[in-house]
């Protein structure tokens, strides 16, 4: 589970300003961050496979809110991608 305090990080990288909390790029830096620490779990638990199940969920989730950001700002997907350290 992703704590607070990473949370706060994770939000704070790709904030448009103080309260924003649920535009794409945040939701995807939030992932990202869940992401890491559920391979680390899988990785320790191979046959965790609910967790396997929720690690493809979440992907797929982010998958998809980058393809939106792709497609309504552009500009905006890369500088997020970049900040964040993803592959297209």
């Amino acid at each position: 589970m992703i704590t607070k305090e990473n949370k706060e990080k994770a939000i704070a990288k790709v904030a448009r300003n103080k309260a924003d909390v649920g535009s794409p790029e945040v939701q995807v830096s939030i992932l990202t961050e869940r992401i890491k620490e559920v391979t680390e779990h899988v990785k320790q638990n191979k046959h965790d496979f609910m967790a396997k199940r929720g690690l493809n969920q979440m992907v797929g989730k982010r998958k998809r809110l980058l393809k939106y950001l792709k497609d309504t700002d552009f500009e905006l997907y890369k500088k997020t991608i970049s900040k964040l350290g993803l592959r297209k």
